[in-house]
């Protein structure tokens, strides 16, 4: 199943993406109120990063990923969980059963999708009463490292953006009107990573890519000489998850 956002050339480097703060997750959770045992759906999985921590909670996770490359990773690190079930699908198009899930999820994956085409998608394969959630990691963009970075991408992409990535979705779910009011959370996390990995992580950016194009190469080569200019074997990253949930009405 083909999307426009082609992550094949990505996988690899997804993996050395950061978790999402244990903090939102957990008040996601209890605010959709699900237990142990209830059934989620991941959608655009990637490489399992939420998938991994909705199984860890005790959920049965269906996981939810076009691409193959991002799948098959997402399979071998999801091994150990005997309820967590691979499927191909889409946004729009999940294929899963009307009415199934107490908790639909969108992990980094609600901005490739049509937003209210992918709305009515999980309202539609939902439980009454069940509950929606995208979410995103954004690094915090007034630490110097990232600033530097910042610069970098601005320099060398004319009118860089981030699309809708970084937007408030409140409003996108209000329009909807197919759910009740949308509830916002957020968690704090600093990750401390190998320098390595976060150097290699910048090749899992699809936004950066489609916009830098032929560019591509030429910017991980600068954030690498920025980073390693440091001279630090990990360096310290802070990240803000956000996410933007509500229930069906």
């Amino acid at each position: 199943m083909k999307t426009e956002w082609d992550y094949t050339q990505l996988a690899e480097a997804y993996l050395k993406r950061p978790d999402y703060a244990q903090s939102a997750i957990d008040q996601m959770l209890q605010t959709a109120g699900v237990k142990k045992g209830d059934e989620a759906c991941d959608v655009g999985a990637g490489a399992a990063h939420l998938t991994l921590k909705l199984a860890e909670y005790g959920l049965k996770v269906c996981a939810v990923e076009p691409n193959d490359a991002m799948r098959a990773n997402g399979v071998k690190r999801t091994a150990q969980f005997e309820d967590v079930k691979w499927f191909e699908g889409v946004g729009e198009d999940t294929g899963m059963d009307n009415d199934r899930f107490e908790l639909v999820t969108f992990g980094s994956s609600f901005n490739v999708c049509n937003r209210q085409e992918a709305l009515k998608e999980a309202k539609r394969i939902l439980k009454d009463g069940g509950w929606f959630a995208c979410m995103w990691n954004h690094r915090d963009l007034t630490d110097p490292l990232q600033k530097e970075i910042e610069d970098i991408l601005k320099e060398h992409i004319a009118d860089y953006s981030y699309g809708t990535r970084r937007e408030d979705q409140t409003e996108v779910i209000r329009e909807s009107g197919l759910f009740h009011d949308v509830v916002y959370v957020e968690g704090t996390v600093v990750h401390e990573i190998l320098a390595e990995d976060f150097i290699e992580g910048w090749k899992s950016h699809g936004t950066v890519q489609r916009q830098s194009k032929d560019k591509f190469d030429f910017i991980n080569a600068k954030i690498r000489e920025t980073v390693e200019a440091k001279g630090e074997k990990y360096i310290k990253v802070p990240y803000t998850t956000r996410i933007w949930m509500a229930q069906r009405k």
